[in-house]
């Protein structure tokens, strides 16, 4: 059951057909929102996503690269030909390329930080527009614990996220007053395909760090999301709130 109703409002979810997406995507259709969810690539997944939804004309798939800022630009201009207002975006695209530093490219860097901060700005400058104008809004960023922690072999990562930490947290001064909010959410080691095709060893050296000893669910993460993006959150600004278990 959904504990916020969002009828009448208007969701962008972006990498919002897989894993913690998708479980954020469902969350806001639960809840009543309509739901423009985004992806890169996988047309398969997406399209699977949206048959298990069977949410009608409030699940619109839109397929995009949120490090392309064009490519951004021109869908917020499509965007609105068919929705008159923006109450809601969740920037949860990511990608990951690991190695140490000594042996990652300059193209497993750039491709890390131009997706994951450089997206969430692309979205964010088109997004707030939208909400200045309607004077409401909530905008929340995925972040990670790897913002606090650094892991090793991830340094492009935990920059990136890091980073998304900082800009959500100037972009919340920016357009509180005009009763929009920005926040994070962090979630840990999540139950999603990434962890499911690891080691049997490595999932359990995972587990073993997190104090709860279990990895968590993506509907977890979706409830704290729900909650940031309610009227129930007014008063949260500029905050991010980890799902990791106590990592």
């Amino acid at each position: 059951m959904p504990t916020h109703d969002f009828s009448g409002q208007t969701a962008i979810v972006t990498g919002g057909t897989r894993g913690i997406g998708a479980a954020i995507s469902t969350a806001f259709l639960d809840g009543g929102a309509t739901v423009v969810a985004t992806y890169a690539h996988n047309d398969a997944a997406a399209h699977a996503f949206a048959d298990r939804c069977a949410a009608g004309e409030r699940l619109e798939l839109q397929r995009f690269d949120v490090a392309d800022y064009d490519a951004v630009e021109a869908f917020f201009r499509d965007f609105d030909t068919r929705h008159k207002h923006l109450e809601i975006l969740v920037s949860n695209a990511g990608i990951r390329r690991d190695r140490v530093v000594g042996m990652m490219t300059r193209e497993e860097w750039n491709a890390v930080l131009s997706t994951n901060l450089g997206g969430a700005y692309h979205m964010a400058k088109f997004g707030v527009q939208r909400m200045l104008r309607a004077r409401y809004g909530r905008i929340v960023c995925i972040s990670s614990p790897a913002a606090r922690i650094g892991f090793e072999g991830q340094a492009n990562y935990s920059a990136a996220k890091a980073g998304l930490v900082a800009f959500t947290r100037s972009l919340a001064k920016e357009v509180a007053r005009r009763q929009i909010t920005a926040n994070c959410v962090a979630p840990g080691f999540i139950d999603t395909d990434f962890i499911a095709e690891l080691p049997d060893a490595q999932q359990n050296q995972y587990r073993a760090m997190v104090p709860v000893r279990r990895f968590g669910t993506p509907e977890e993460v979706s409830h704290c999301v729900l909650f940031l993006a309610s009227p129930a959150a007014s008063y949260v600004n500029g905050a991010t709130l980890e799902v990791s278990g106590g990592l």
